[in-house]
């Protein structure tokens, strides 16, 4: 007697690994996604943040001469492609973004940040509305999406 496998067994293992793959493949897409949105909410939650220990460590919010660098070290980008970094930018002059798919062909900026000489910092959904990554990212950072006051009374030194 011979020792094997037929191939009415070895159709039937490959039939059910390609059943199986073809279950986990959109998982594994969906987790990618579920990553991404993450990043991106929490790169908002971030900047905000160093937004303010930067207004507390300098007594006053001036961006016309601070750099998004200076600010933060959230990635953040001079177009809404996300081709050129905006760190070496100063803030007041350049509008900055926080994309999903930095250096890509399309639009992808999920949030537009823009800074005023008077101290506020306002976060902005971005012009990508179409893609699951940037809704997900909005939604979730929803409550940061306003226009956050830095200025006022301020300690000068």
């Amino acid at each position: 007697m011979r020792r094997g496998f037929t191939m009415i067994e070895l159709i039937f293992v490959i039939v059910i690994l390609g059943i199986l793959a073809a279950v986990a493949i959109p998982k594994l897409a969906a987790t990618r996604d579920d990553a991404k949105i993450s990043k991106l909410a929490a790169n908002v939650s971030t900047l905000v943040s160093d937004a303010a220990a930067y207004y507390t460590s300098q007594g006053q919010a001036n961006w016309k001469t601070a750099k998004w660098g200076d600010i933060t070290n959230v990635e953040l980008h001079k177009d809404t492609k996300g081709a050129d970094s905006a760190k070496d930018e100063t803030a007041t002059a350049t509008p900055a973004y926080i994309v999903a798919n930095p250096g890509g062909t399309e639009n992808s900026d999920c949030f537009k940040i823009t800074a005023t000489d008077d101290g506020d910092l306002t976060i902005e959904n971005g012009s990508d509305t179409t893609s699951t990554v940037c809704a997900g990212a909005q939604e979730l950072a929803a409550d940061l999406i306003k226009t956050h006051h830095f200025g006022g009374q301020g300690i000068v030194r």
